[in-house]
Parts: C-alpha cells; structure tokens; sequence
C-alpha cells in the first residue's frame, strides 16, 4: 500500500478536526458550517470530524453508517453520529474519498 501525502494533507485540511471536547458540555452546532456533517470517530476516545454531506453518497461511508447504526442503533453516545472505527481508517478512507 503506497502512502500518499498530497491526500492525506487534503484530507486534514477537509476534515477540519474539532476540540469540543473541552469543558463545554453541549456539542458546538454552530462549528458545522453549511454542506457539512460533524460525526465522532475513534475507538476508545471520540474525536469530532467535520466532513462534507457529499460522502454520505459514497458506499464505502455508507459501510461505516451500517457499522454504525448496527453498533449504536439510533442512540449515540456523543449526541451526535458517531462511526465505530479507528481513527487511522476513517481518515484513510476520507482521503480516498476526496480524490474522486
């Protein structure tokens, strides 16, 4: 598997990571700017992405939205959409994302 930095540093760039995990205890709406969805990712500790509403076309992120919804159902535990996958994934397969 061939790394691809010029992606990778798309796909930070897009996927705009959020700290609202401070000492706020409501999720911060107004930080998802129009075209966007937030969504939590990450294994053991949530991290907050905002990502654009076109992946939600793309199989391989309506895979994680199955994964997902067959983990969590319609309850998730950050308030918001939340992907049960490990950060790396999520954003090897955002960066794939971004190149079509």
């Amino acid at each position: 598997m061939a790394i691809r930095l010029p992606g990778i540093a798309h796909a930070k760039h897009i996927l705009r990571r959020s700290n609202s995990f401070g000492k706020q205890a409501a999720p911060r709406f107004a930080d998802v700017p129009k075209g966007y969805l937030a969504v939590y990712v990450g294994e053991s500790e949530k991290k907050r992405y905002v990502v654009p509403i076109s992946f939600l076309n793309q199989p391989s992120f309506q895979e994680l939205l199955n994964k997902a919804e067959e983990e969590f159902g319609f309850h998730h535990p950050m308030g918001g959409l939340t992907i049960p996958c490990s950060e790396d994934i999520f954003i090897d397969l955002t960066s794939s994302l971004h190149e079509f």
